[in-house]
């Protein structure tokens, strides 16, 4: 294995995911990514951040999921777009996952834009973009390229997986194919699979770029084009999804875009219209679009029961790793019935579980919002963890 100075590795940004400004594990020819699609990934290379210090038995390591258009950049200023990491508010000194105590590991998913392999990546046997040519990726193939990345660190047993969304579904993911590797999982705002509708919205993103012309059938790096129109229109329709109406409605109700009255045209005469252009055209400028196409469909395949028989107990059968379940009331993309339904399977697996569904009008994108009750919740479930796991770093009464 290799690690690669980020900074000596490409071009900026996406164009060649070669830059992303944090470290980057190379890993040997002969030691490829087996993936789901019955195809295996060489050369894979794996970037990611690291807060904190590991203790000396290597037992106090937290590995933070991403969500789908998330990245390794956690708790530090991207190096893309100048803002604050994107879990800033659970991640970092004196925070609920506390970077004083912990030793936390984020890495940008297998499928990714911003350093790990991926669809813009260079594939080693054409010199040229993957694009299209990339084996399809699955939930549990971005576990696997993270646990050979924990594997590097020496770490034996994560003292905890936590993500929300799609990093949710890798939290569940850890805890079934690794169970004796998991001590404690923090799935937020997930599902043990993705539903019919869910699905559904992700096609008609997937068919806004796809039907750009400047998308040329995946291979627009060929003639440095970029497929700008049809992921924003994909970014903007995904992100109503994140929100509920209750917050639509509060932050921007029916009013215009400075003007007093319609234009009677189709400019972005309501506030709404406005934030959900700026959306689209911001993330434009951070994220690929072959790689929105891999992860939407990763997370549409995900189906943790469909691998045991159809029974979801059956994932979780006798496992010993501690699970503490978040849902929001207000969210329609990943509903609390779906957070029930992993629970009751814990429960009929006998595992140790915890469960609260949060109050809050602020929908989906509620976990990665300042949540009092959810800091609250995973600083208690967390000190409760570390105690039973004899961390020496574990907060004592006051």
């Amino acid at each position: 294995m290799t690690e690669i100075d980020p900074l000596t590795v490409g071009n900026a940004a996406w164009r060649e995911a070669d830059n992303p400004h944090s470290p980057v594990l190379q890993f040997p020819i002969d030691r490829p990514l087996a993936m789901d699609a019955g195809l295996s990934l060489a050369s894979l290379r794996i970037a990611y951040q690291t807060y904190g210090t590991l203790n000396a038995d290597n037992s106090n390591a937290i590995l933070v999921c991403h969500a789908l258009t998330g990245d390794q950049h956690v708790a530090n200023v991207h190096p893309l777009t100048g803002k604050p990491g994107w879990w800033e508010t659970m991640v970092g000194p004196g925070r609920p996952v506390d970077t004083d105590r912990y030793f936390v590991i984020c890495s940008n998913v297998v499928g990714g834009c911003l350093g790990t392999t991926g669809p813009a990546t260079t594939n080693p046997e054409t010199g040229k973009p993957y694009g299209l040519d990339m084996p399809m990726v699955t939930i549990r193939d971005m576990v696997r390229a993270q646990a050979m990345l924990v594997d590097h660190f020496g770490i034996d047993q994560l003292f905890c997986v936590i993500g929300g969304s799609m990093g949710g579904m890798q939290v569940l993911q850890w805890a079934a194919s690794y169970p004796e590797r998991v001590f404690a999982a923090i799935p937020i705002a997930t599902a043990a699979r993705h539903s019919s509708q869910n699905i559904a919205f992700h096609e008609v993103g997937r068919q806004a770029v796809m039907a750009d012309p400047e998308w040329a059938g995946g291979r627009y790096f060929d003639s440095g084009r970029h497929p700008t129109k049809g992921l924003a229109v994909a970014r903007m329709a995904a992100h109503i999804t994140y929100l509920s109406d209750e917050a639509l409605h509060r932050k921007f109700g029916r009013k215009f875009q400075n003007r007093a009255a319609p234009t009677f045209s189709f400019d972005a005469d309501f506030q709404i219209e406005s934030y959900l252009r700026h959306q689209g055209s911001t993330f434009v400028e951070r994220f690929d679009a072959n790689s929105y196409l891999y992860l939407t469909r990763a997370m549409d395949y995900f189906d943790l029961a469909a691998d045991y028989e159809g029974s979801l107990a059956r994932a979780f059968h006798n496992t010993k790793t501690r699970f503490c379940v978040a849902s929001f009331t207000s969210d329609w993309l990943f509903p609390t019935s779906a957070s029930r339904a992993v629970v009751h399977a814990l429960n009929a697996g006998g595992a140790s579980v915890s469960f609260v569904e949060i109050e809050t009008d602020k929908g989906h994108d509620a976990f990665l919002l300042d949540l009092p009750e959810l800091f609250a919740t995973t600083s208690g479930f967390l000190e409760g963890a570390a105690r039973a796991r004899g961390l020496h770093e574990a907060r004592r009464p006051e």
